[in-house]
């Protein structure tokens, strides 16, 4: 994406330029559309329950941005010798499931035959520009604030090997599927500029982009970070996704990792799929917001807080 040409487009507020979670075009009268599109393999064995993650996956950009979903198209990739259509029809239910839940359409969307199957959706949404969330809004001598646990790589990794238990996975599962709705907006009520979802580039390597593009630095509580049951002990046995080892070779150069070891830096770069926001608020508003939040069923706590710096993360 970065070799593409930037867009000179007054309309187009946020592009390519920051590496951001969806782009936005301004309508005017302080209205704006988000568009952003995603799709995964399946995680799990389950049709249904692979299409409520990866439909929750594909919205999550837009409440990254702090705005609402519209409507969405599916996309499907599907392996027609291999795979019945009943099984399509259970993963397009399960992604209905979640649509609805987040009070979007589905209008329509596009299917080719691919000898492994993907699902996911291009999502259109609506913010107001003047509350949105970007990647570039982190401030200095704000509080950091995560909304779900770490480990999502490990744990689908450990599912893929046939080593994890039904209660390691339906925790894993059941923090997938949960929409950054509420999040969202709770971040925007508490005055946050900066903000990302926490997916494929890990903890580290999206906070690591914040950082640049905010002209901040990070320092993070490691002690203060939760990860889902089990995913410690399996990154300790070497369960690790490649895509977490590969996160953290990209963001290795902005981490001063301090005392903390090797397993340690893969777990906060661990790769996740639909995880949750982290977003950056003053710290007058950090314990109400994370109150609320917690009140809401969203498992929130303040991981770290920023200072006016150039990129680095600090582990401490």
């Amino acid at each position: 994406m970065g070799a593409l040409n930037t867009s000179d487009n007054p309309n187009v507020l946020v592009g390519l330029d920051t590496g951001d979670d969806a782009g936005v075009w301004d309508l005017g009268n302080g209205r704006a559309l988000i568009s952003t599109v995603d799709f995964i393999t399946p995680l799990v064995n389950d049709a249904r329950m692979w299409g409520q993650i990866a439909a929750a996956n594909s919205l999550s950009d837009v409440y990254a941005m702090g705005g609402k979903p519209l409507f969405g198209l599916n996309l499907v990739g599907w392996n027609n010798d291999e795979l019945p259509s009943s099984m399509l029809s259970e993963v397009l239910a399960g992604g209905l499931e979640i649509a609805e839940q987040a009070g979007m359409a589905i209008i329509g969307g596009h299917t080719i035959s691919d000898p492994e199957p993907k699902y996911g959706m291009a999502v259109t949404g609506e913010v107001d520009p003047d509350k949105m969330l970007t990647n570039a809004g982190l401030k200095p001598d704000q509080d950091l604030i995560l909304t779900k646990p770490l480990g999502v790589g490990v744990i689908t990794t450990a599912i893929k090997a046939g080593i994890a238990g039904k209660e390691i996975i339906n925790a894993a599962v059941a923090s997938m599927i949960q929409l950054n709705d509420i999040a969202s907006q709770v971040a925007v009520s508490a005055g946050a500029t900066g903000a990302t979802d926490v997916t494929g580039f890990g903890l580290l390597g999206h906070l690591g982009k914040m950082t640049l593009t905010s002209n901040v630095d990070a320092v993070l509580d490691v002690g203060n970070i939760a990860f889902l049951p089990s995913a410690k002990l399996y990154a300790e046995d070497g369960v690790i996704p490649g895509g977490t080892r590969r996160n953290l070779a990209w963001v290795e150069h902005q981490i001063d990792a301090g005392s903390y070891g090797e397993t340690d830096l893969l777990l906060l770069a661990d790769a996740q799929t639909s995880g949750g926001l982290i977003f950056g608020v003053d710290k007058a508003k950090t314990d109400s917001a994370c109150a609320e939040l917690n009140e809401r069923g969203i498992a929130a706590v303040a991981i770290g807080e920023t200072h006016a710096g150039t990129g680095t993360i600090r582990l401490r």
